[in-house]
């Protein structure tokens, strides 16, 4: 299941803000990891930005699992247990 995309227009070091108020908004303080332990934020940049079809990175930063792609940043809900993944 997913939650609602934010959406992106573009601009530097966008992507980068989405991806901490993801995390902001799913209860991670800013000031609790290091997001480039995790990710090259410049390098998903490119690689959502330079895709021509349908593309998306998952990763996990402290527990919370996000899908990027070229329409924004997501979180990635576990199903319940014993009801299988959509």
């Amino acid at each position: 299941m997913h939650s609602p995309s934010t959406g992106r227009s573009g601009g530097p070091n966008e992507l980068l803000l989405e991806i901490v108020e993801t995390l902001e908004a799913c209860g991670l303080e800013d000031d609790s990891y290091q997001l480039q332990e995790y990710i090259d934020v410049g390098a998903l940049e490119q690689l959502v930005a330079s895709s021509d079809g349908d593309i998306t990175v998952q990763f996990t930063v402290e527990g919370i699992r996000l899908d990027v792609s070229p329409e924004g940043v997501d979180v990635l809900v576990e199903a319940q247990s014993g009801t299988p993944e959509e």
